[in-house]
């Protein structure tokens, strides 16, 4: 039987299929129309399939099944078919769904890294308590829209005033001093090994602009910062980082399959971390599939390369692992 890796042509499709492809399957793109012509540029997308809007994904899916499809999960899932959608996909799927209502809850995710034992910021669940800055997060997968800052409890009141409806939508968190880094991690349920496949940061808007405008500027311009991701570029952080990096990730799965079923967390997932002045990693929030700031490896990273010694993108190593679980006879172990 002949797969074909598909999935939803926004956020890392290219890096996903063109991952496919080298492995040797068959891809394909499910696109809006009016992007169906751009993602017919990529030879190595077998097949685009035009829709009006990814919510009639669903129209799609008796056609689809006849095909041998294997959906690959991103952001764009969560974003554009919400949770409850993603959740109702009938075709396989590469992840564990039990994961996504952990992942978009940051309460949940908060008592997951607790249990987990990793450093945390403190969580504030009522603005009475709030004595630091804190930046102001909601649930569900984002891309940084909407977040803001404030320094102390007063002004964060004030802000809330003026939208009263966020209030019961919000997190609190307390915000930590230090290089944000996020830390991209494999793990293989048939392998039982957990990778690291690259590390990056965000540019965000308007907050890394701000750092652009002198401090007297700023305070006359009256700008609010907010963090809407617009890129990502590569770190390469301290060999001596590393060990913990490597734990910080088996940590989490471990405490995965407590919470999440015996699958627990498997495939790709990012740790969004801060790190502080004394090199100590507090762990933010997680993402329980590929991230977009993988796609800055599509040739492999420095990482990856002392794995493997060949380019392997992280999509790449999903296909790599779907082949295998094939070979083994093992999909049940991978696909939901």
């Amino acid at each position: 039987m002949r797969y074909i890796i598909a999935t939803l042509a926004s956020h890392s499709c290219l890096q996903i299929l063109k991952g496919a492809k080298d492995e040797g399957f068959r891809t394909m793109a499910i696109a809006i129309e009016n992007k169906v012509s751009f993602y017919k540029r990529f030879k190595f997308i077998d097949e685009v399939i035009g829709i009006p809007d990814y919510k009639q994904f669903y129209l799609l899916e008796n056609r689809l099944k006849r095909k041998n499809i294997i959906i690959i999960p991103h952001g764009s899932f969560v974003a554009y078919l919400g949770k409850e959608g993603d959740e109702k996909i009938t075709l396989p799927y590469f992840g564990n769904k039990k994961i996504l209502e952990i992942e978009a809850d940051r309460d949940k995710q908060h008592d997951w890294f607790k249990k987990s034992g990793l450093l945390l910021p403190r969580m504030y669940k009522n603005i009475e308590d709030v004595d630091k800055a804190v930046i102001v997060k909601y649930h569900g997968a984002q891309g940084g829209y909407g977040y803001f800052l404030s320094p102390d409890k007063n002004t964060l009141k004030t802000k809330l005033s003026k939208n009263k409806s966020l209030n019961s939508k919000i997190f609190l968190q307390e915000y930590i001093v230090g290089v944000p880094i996020y830390l991209q991690y494999f793990f293989s349920p048939l392998d039982n090994k957990i990778e690291l496949m690259g590390i990056d940061r965000r540019y965000e808007t308007n907050i890394d602009g701000l750092g652009r405008i002198p401090a007297d500027m700023q305070s006359k311009m009256n700008i609010i910062p907010s963090f809407t991701v617009v890129g990502n570029f590569p770190i390469v952080v301290r060999e001596s980082l590393l060990p913990s990096i490597y734990e910080m990730g088996e940590k989490v799965v471990e405490t995965a399959k407590e919470i999440a079923g015996p699958k627990g967390l498997y495939g790709p997932f990012c740790l969004e971390t801060v790190v502080t002045s004394d090199q100590q990693f507090y762990v933010i929030e997680i993402s329980c599939r590929i991230v977009a700031g993988t796609n800055l490896f599509i040739s492999g990273s420095q990482y990856t390369d002392l794995s493997y010694g060949e380019p392997i993108s992280t999509g790449r190593r999903i296909a790599r692992e779907i082949k295998k679980a094939i070979k083994l006879k093992q999909l049940d172990k991978i696909l939901d």
